[in-house]
């Protein structure tokens, strides 16, 4: 959606006493008068017009960042009981450096260090990779404080994965930075404990409330819509089952058949987890194929989409394809290192099978900007393309380039993981999105390689769970992963669904293979995620072109982002769903907050999830007051002016600090 600038801005009343005017003045003195005119209506009519004025320190940072009140839909609403607040523990952010402040401390905010967990497997919140962190009560709630050095090195871990301030790719495991002090309440049986959403429901009217029924482009704040929503249909525990079959027979520690891998549209299968699904097939006795691997990714369906389309920038991660079986986000870490001989070595992570990357390039005299520009990686046929020489200053760098077609990467990764385990194949790894039927193949099956596909699977390797995946998902903005789990919705959202017969399924099934969930595509998906928004919600449901918000052609309101997040709030799942938001100045892509606004109060007490586009800046989550009262926040700015996002964002900074100080 096109919004007009700033210089084409025209008041509302303005506008309308100048269609009155122009109806009841003669034509030949309506041009002459009309300023006057209008100017006197305005003094009467205004009182019946006018919107209440948005707070000062919003109006001056609006007027600081060149933009008007147009430009921005707002809505602050307060929820929940004032003296139960549903947030997380407020975060306070130390620096023990600055010896003033360090002196200023109260004793019992003195620092305990905690170990620091170097998982690269599983991001759960109880990985901690927080250091010098103690919980102090107050008369409100638990306050948690962290080293500004420990938020530093946090920081830095994850712009290693992007050139992007502002798209965060989960390319590998990184923990948060804030301990779980509080853990999901559970049962006995550790099954969750039920709240009573009709018990905690209390109806407020908007503290602040502008232009929220504006369509506007939201950018990564529509991923708030489908991670709530998978919670609500799949529920907080929900895992993605990659299950692996075969044909034929095995003999000792060969196969005499083919491997069929039934891609469940796991949104993290990274490459270290798909070495641990193949290491057990490895386990389960299979060393030796004599036959291909075949990979079903049918469970979506035509969902793979130009990576150049939306940027032109087809190898930024953020551009990634979903599919059925995606592998590590279709993207490969590339370092590099300095050598002693006017060379640099390469290496990648993870590594293509039958596909040639350089380990070596010359280096150069010359000042290093960005190492991906330098080394200008292009995508080959058979082969990765860098440019003659890398600037030496570069030194020692990792950046992530994305593979343009889903289904021939999972191949090459494929492919090479089994041979890193020490197997071997006959022959190839077959990527399709279809399911396996050995009578529609091209090759020639016989003898023991043509018995059916095993009636159960040889591997169920399970994903992680719902509640890690948004994690990732909204803490470092993954546009993929998104499109996993919107597509997901649609796929997994019923048991009858995921117990279905194969589509044109007429017989008993002789194997588990034949029993698929749902197949899906992206008009399918966002049907479902309408109609629940239809059946839970009364706003009208926004207008999605995908999942992850990476779209200029999608729209939302303020109103319809302030209702999901007011009833995500008396939801089972909240503490899943504000915990994978980004804490401001603390952790996520709100962490800068504090650099823009040092003396904020939101800092430590705002969970935010935000959006960047091109002329497009928003946010959106939940701050606690220091009050007390919880509230629900929402700021998106649309111009179709040259937008500055480092100009805008201090906006919606104001709008937090504005909140948290009530």
């Amino acid at each position: 959606m096109r919004y007009r600038s700033k210089r084409d801005h025209q008041s509302p009343i303005t506008a309308k006493t100048a269609a009155i005017c122009s109806r009841v003045l003669p034509s030949h003195l309506s041009n002459k008068r009309l300023p006057t005119l209008t100017l006197f209506a305005a003094m009467i009519i205004a009182p019946a017009y006018a919107q209440p004025a948005l707070p000062a320190p919003i109006e001056a940072a609006l007027s600081r960042a060149n933009l008007t009140a147009s430009d921005i839909s707002l809505i602050v609403t307060p929820v929940g009981d004032k003296n139960a607040s549903r947030l997380p523990a407020s975060v306070q952010v130390i620096d023990s450096r600055d010896t003033d402040r360090q002196s200023a401390r109260p004793s019992d905010y003195n620092a305990v260090t905690a170990n620091e967990n170097n998982s690269s497997q599983n991001v759960t919140k109880t990985d901690n990779l927080a250091t010098n962190i103690t919980t102090h009560t107050d008369s409100q709630s638990a306050l948690i404080t962290i080293e500004q050095r420990t938020i530093e090195q946090h920081e830095r871990k994850i712009h290693t994965y992007t050139d992007d301030p502002y798209t965060y790719q989960s390319v590998e495991s990184i923990p948060t930075v804030v301990p779980d002090e509080n853990p999901s309440l559970t049962n006995a049986d550790n099954s969750a404990v039920s709240t009573d959403n009709a018990s905690v429901k209390i109806s407020f009217s908007p503290l602040l409330n502008h232009q929220p029924d504006v369509p506007r482009t939201p950018a990564s704040t529509m991923k708030l819509v489908p991670t709530f929503i998978a919670l609500d249909t799949l529920g907080a525990g929900f895992v993605w089952h990659t299950r692996v079959y075969h044909t034929g027979i095995q003999v000792g520690d060969t196969l005499m058949g083919d491997l069929i891998i039934q891609g469940s549209g796991d949104p993290k299968m990274t490459h270290e987890r798909l070495k641990q699904l193949l290491y057990q097939v490895q386990a389960a006795g299979i060393r030796h194929i004599n036959g291909d691997i075949i990979v079903d990714s049918s469970i979506f369906e035509s969902v793979s989409k130009n990576p150049a389309a939306f940027d032109n920038a087809p190898m930024r991660p953020y551009n990634a394809s979903p599919d059925g079986f995606l592998v590590n986000f279709n993207t490969v870490g590339i370092k590099t290192h300095p050598l002693d001989n006017d060379h640099a070595s390469l290496t990648y992570k993870p590594r293509l099978a039958n596909y040639q990357l350089p380990n070596k390039i010359r280096t150069r005299d010359a000042a290093c900007g960005q190492v991906s520009y330098s080394l200008s990686p292009q995508w080959q046929a058979e082969r990765l393309a860098l440019n003659a020489s890398l600037p030496k200053s570069c030194g020692e760098h990792v950046f992530y380039v994305a593979y343009p077609d889903a289904k021939t990467f999972a191949a090459h990764v494929i492919a090479a993981k089994w041979q890193a385990l020490g197997n071997t194949l006959s022959g190839q790894v077959i990527s399709q999105e279809t399911p396996y039927d050995a009578k529609n193949t091209s090759k020639l099956v016989h003898g023991l390689t043509a018995i059916t596909v095993s009636p159960l699977p040889l591997v169920s390797y399970p994903s992680l769970d719902l509640t890690q995946q948004i994690y990732d998902i909204n803490h470092f903005s993954n546009n993929v992963m998104t499109e996993q789990v919107a597509l997901s919705i649609g796929a997994y959202d019923t048991a009858e669904r995921a117990n279905m017969p194969a589509k044109n399924s007429t017989q008993k099934a002789a194997s588990l293979y034949q029993y698929q969930p749902m197949h899906t595509d992206y008009p399918a998906a966002l049907t479902h995620i309408s109609q629940w928004w239809q059946t839970n919600l009364s706003t009208p449901p926004p207008y999605l072109t995908n999942g992850s918000g990476l779209c200029r052609d999608c729209t939302i309101t303020a109103a319809n982002l302030s209702e999901l997040l007011t009833y995500a709030y008396n939801h089972p799942s909240f503490d899943a769903y504000v915990d994978s938001l980004g804490i401001a100045g603390v952790s996520g892509t709100i962490a800068a907050h504090s650099e823009r606004l040092p003396d904020s109060a939101a800092i430590g007490r705002a969970w935010i999830k935000t959006g960047t586009l091109n002329n497009v800046t928003s946010m959106a989550g939940y701050v606690k007051g220091l009050s007390g009262q919880d509230y629900v926040v929402v700021g998106m700015i649309n111009t179709d002016q040259a937008l500055n996002p480092y100009t805008a964002r201090p906006v919606l900074d104001a709008v937090l600090d504005w909140t948290a100080q009530r």
